[in-house]
């Protein structure tokens, strides 16, 4: 299944775009997480085939969302490297109708690892078709800031551990401040992942931060929920707000 989870501007309130996340739901074990099965796809090489799924799923979902809201889909290294990313993203855009400019991909730095030339290619291919490139986990990796140089980035992800102790006296709140900055001088929005309180969110507001997604504001949805909750945000950021606190988050569905 595809579930949905919102991004939020932090200076609005108004909900930007939704992350596609693949889910299982075992008729048996029940929501397996994506951890788990996730890395066998990639192993085993049938990432391509789910990657695919997923891309073409999620793009004939949004179209029916409102046209101000972009999608974003993660892609995976084995993806990226397969040499016809560009073909099946076109294809997918044609088959559901939805615009290339609505379309934001979501990639983490292994891309960028073992081949930059081909790499460096693929993401001048793709922001040629119009599609949004994002740089997914950053900090979790090697974080080489000449990646933000070298390649033609349009958003930075930040990690949920720099968000999570980001109101500590000891906590990243400083390394959250120099990231917001190098995006904004690159002019790359920037979106903290994992936002839980208040206090993260009104300090990531205070820092400069674009955007933040995460369980204070909405947990990843199905389809027929992030429909209703696009619905209700468009007559106001708070009746969106209430309609998501009215639900639990799913189970199983971080």
């Amino acid at each position: 299944e595809v579930y949905y989870q919102p991004c939020v501007d932090l200076r609005s309130n108004e909900i930007t775009g939704c992350e596609a996340l693949v889910r299982w739901r075992h008729p048996v074990r029940g929501m397996i997480s994506p951890a788990e099965f996730v890395p066998i796809a990639e192993e085993t090489g049938l990432i391509n085939q789910l990657g695919e799924w997923v891309l073409m799923t999620a793009c004939k979902e949004a179209v029916n969302w409102p046209d101000q809201i972009r999608l974003a889909v993660n892609v995976s290294p084995i993806q990226f490297r397969s040499g016809t990313l560009a073909l099946k993203v076109i294809a997918a855009l044609a088959a559901s109708g939805l615009s290339a400019g609505r379309l934001e991909l979501e990639i983490t730095e292994a891309v960028l690892i073992r081949d930059d030339e081909t790499a460096l290619a693929a993401m001048h291919q793709l922001r040629a078709i119009g599609i949004r490139i994002a740089l997914d986990d950053f900090g979790t990796g090697y974080s080489s800031l000449s990646y933000l140089k070298r390649f033609p980035f349009d958003k930075i992800k930040i990690d949920r551990c720099f968000v999570t102790d980001i109101a500590d006296p000891q906590g990243s709140a400083g390394i959250v401040e120099a990231v917001v900055n190098i995006a904004a001088e690159r002019s790359m929005t920037t979106t903290a992942e994992g936002v839980e309180t208040a206090q993260q969110q009104q300090l990531l507001r205070e820092l400069g931060c674009s955007e933040m997604q995460g369980y204070l504001f909405s947990a990843p949805k199905p389809a027929a929920q992030i429909r209703e909750l696009l619905a209700g945000h468009r007559q106001g950021p708070a009746a969106g707000a209430a309609a998501t606190r009215r639900r639990k988050p799913v189970a199983g569905a971080a």
